[in-house]
């Protein structure tokens, strides 16, 4: 379900899909996706508000997707050998991210 959370890092009301809630002592903790600007963030439990109205049946801006069957690799370095290589690794290295980004814009 689609809901209405006050985003405090755009100062604004966005549309969101609640992840997960964290409750703490002085009060509960959203993790949430904005649907409209494809960025996850926290928000108190007092900032969220059910989403009613012609409002709701608007499409999605942001959808959450993964490349398919693509694997990360990292760059191993042998300074014994004097040698590089291109293999698999756990996650995506910074370099890689920021690469990926520019070929999107």
């Amino acid at each position: 379900q689609v809901y209405v959370v006050f985003s405090e890092e755009l100062k604004c009301w966005c549309r969101a899909l609640v992840e997960s809630v964290q409750c703490q002592a002085n009060g509960c903790q959203l993790r949430c996706f904005l649907v409209d600007y494809a960025k996850y963030c926290s928000v108190a439990s007092e900032n969220i508000r059910v989403l009613t109205g012609a409002f709701a049946k608007i499409p999605h801006r942001a959808k959450k997707c993964r490349l398919h069957c693509t694997k990360p690799l990292t760059l191993h370095i042998d300074y014994c050998e004097n040698t590089a290589k291109i293999g698999p690794a756990k996650r995506w290295d910074t370099a890689a991210i920021q690469h990926f980004r520019k070929l999107l814009e």
